[in-house]
């Protein structure tokens, strides 16, 4: 039926047309053609991005699903006391931190350099308020942290990036999640959010620069990079004196990898 009325209309609609053409005597020929709306087109690599992403997502709601549901076990045993299924669960546990978990989507590869933080977007403060909360509490035993906690932190940081890209916090992010990618040893990303730090804002009030020359120069031994950095963070920085200390470690990694020739340690 639907077929049936969309072909009547159409016929109705040439049947019109034609009219309209027999009765115009070439005065249509003056008017100026009307312009096609341009159609956006999305290509097969967005399209695959976007697939990709929803994997992503999908596997890290699954992960933490099961993490969550090992600590809930975890509890419940040592709750009633089975100290055997208890010494399992922990076990799995142990083995599921022990396995790499890898992000496969970066936000701040995907950002890109050009951001600014600039906006006060009071839902992006609040997110990144409730984020450096989890943080702390991580972080509370200092040498022993949550990663539980830390994961989640980290990934109210880059909710924050995705959702808010204008915001004056996607530095402030950018360095914090940095420091949870450094505690888990990816130091290529955990260097990426570094330089995002003071390439979305330039005056950023941490020491990204020092920090991101320090795991080039340790870490990913790009000591020419490191060099580099290192200088630029001695003119920026280290005007301010609540980095002395990296101050005087920058100075003495600029005079020995100023050596040419000679083996840095």
């Amino acid at each position: 039926m639907a077929r049936i009325v969309c072909t009547v209309v159409l016929i109705v609609l040439l049947n019109v047309l034609a009219g309209c053409g027999s009765a115009d005597k070439g005065k249509s020929q003056l008017m100026s053609p009307r312009t096609q709306p341009a159609v956006a087109s999305v290509t097969a690599a967005q399209l695959a991005d976007a697939a990709e992403v929803d994997l992503v997502e999908q596997m890290s709601a699954h992960r933490q699903a099961y993490r969550q549901a090992l600590q809930s076990l975890i509890e419940h045993y040592n709750k009633t006391g089975n100290h055997l299924k208890l010494q399992w669960a922990q076990k799995e546990m142990a083995g599921l931190d022990a396995m790499p978990q890898y992000k496969y989507i970066i936000e701040a590869a995907i950002a890109g350099p050009e951001l600014r933080a600039t906006a006060v977007i009071p839902e992006a403060n609040d997110l990144y308020n409730e984020a450096v909360t989890i943080q702390k509490e991580a972080e509370w035993l200092v040498v022993v942290k949550d990663k539980t906690l830390l994961r989640l932190a980290l990934d109210k940081y880059n909710q924050l990036i995705r959702k808010y890209p204008t915001s004056d916090k996607i530095d402030d992010a950018a360095f914090k999640a940095g420091e949870i990618y450094e505690y888990f040893k990816d130091y290529s990303i955990t260097a990426l959010y570094f330089e995002r730090a003071y390439e979305w804002d330039a005056a950023t009030p941490y020491p990204a620069r020092f920090r991101r020359a320090y795991i080039l120069d340790q870490h990913l031994h790009d000591r020419a990079a490191a060099l580099d950095l290192y200088k630029q963070a001695l003119e920026t920085e280290g005007k301010q004196d609540k980095y002395l200390s990296w101050v005087q470690f920058a100075q003495t990694r600029v005079a020995e990898l100023s050596k040419i020739g000679q083996p840095v340690q």
